[in-house]
């Protein structure tokens, strides 16, 4: 006779209840939610009794406990963050109008790739069971699409988010720069804004908004590959080495295009990697603090 008794426990870290905060805890690391379990095993011949009173065996094993939703998944952005992510074991998710990329790669067969528009989406196939939701959404164009694309676009999904019961909502929103007042009214960096505000008010605790600056990598349109590396990269060099020279030009106005350093793809999306696993992780991040949060998870 064979009998088999087996129980599980899932552990969780508890939510973060302190108040919001810009910074991450300096040494905090990204935590693993764990699934314990216990199994009881017995064998005996027929006839012979069961002993029930046999030790446990506790079996501690890594389980994909995160499942993030990307909006503009398919994006320059949009696609390293499913990247990244599929590499850290996270399950993911991508809604963008475009769906599934063209181009191959063992992880883009890893992504559940959806397409439609944040404004008719069908939240009920995206949203439901998501650990976090991380929004690339944004782009260029005339007063009132800027505004839409920027502002409302990601109005509507942060209260989609919320409404579902999403802990965590992730934007990646652009620097703040000293620009001219009339060039900050524009659709653009309102919009963006908007949107920032909407992120902290609905999640003060566990919204994250990533401001980076130039983001460099190599980007594909209508399949061709950009290689934005090629001036990003050096020129983010350049900048960090002579920043204790250009520090002081940094208050003149709209000083900051050409000094705030690039951001390599890959960091901004392993900062999000980091705010979807560290729940310590939340508030406005500049462009160094970007920096320093893909550190801790890079590899």
């Amino acid at each position: 006779m064979t009998s088999f008794r087996a129980f599980l426990a899932v552990t969780a870290p508890l939510p973060s209840l302190s108040t919001a905060s810009f910074l991450t805890r300096p040494n905090s690391l990204p935590q693993k939610r764990l699934c314990k379990f216990g199994v009881r095993c017995s064998y005996a011949e027929p006839g012979i009794k069961d002993d029930s009173g046999s030790a446990t065996i506790d079996v501690v094993a890594d389980v994909k406990s995160e499942r993030v939703v990307v909006l503009g998944g398919n994006g320059f952005v949009g696609s390293a963050i499913c990247k990244a992510a599929v590499t850290k074991g996270i399950e993911v998710i991508s809604l963008s109008r475009s769906g599934r990329p063209t181009y191959p790669g063992s992880w883009v067969d890893q992504v559940n790739w959806i397409s439609g528009d944040v404004f008719y989406a069908n939240w009920d196939e995206v949203l439901v069971g998501a650990t976090a939701v991380v929004s690339t959404l944004g782009g260029f164009g005339s007063e009132e699409q800027m505004k839409r694309i920027n502002g409302e676009a990601n109005v509507v999904a942060v209260n989609a988010a919320k409404d579902f019961g999403v802990p965590k909502f992730i934007l990646v929103s652009v620097h703040d720069y000293n620009l001219p007042s009339f060039l900050l009214s524009s659709g653009y960096f309102t919009g963006k804004r908007k949107a920032e505000s909407e992120v902290l008010s609905k999640y003060p605790n566990s919204g994250v908004v990533l401001r980076p600056g130039f983001i460099y990598g190599k980007r594909r349109v209508d399949g061709l590959e950009i290689p934005l590396d090629l001036v990003g990269e050096p020129l983010e060099k350049i900048l960090n080495a002579t920043g204790n020279f250009t520090k002081p030009l940094s208050s003149l106005p709209a000083s900051d295009l050409l000094l705030a350093p690039p951001v390599s793809v890959d960091d901004v999306a392993y900062a999000v990697i980091n705010a979807v696993k560290d729940d310590d992780f939340f508030g406005i991040f500049t462009i160094e603090q970007i920096k320093e949060a893909a550190a801790k998870v890079k590899v």
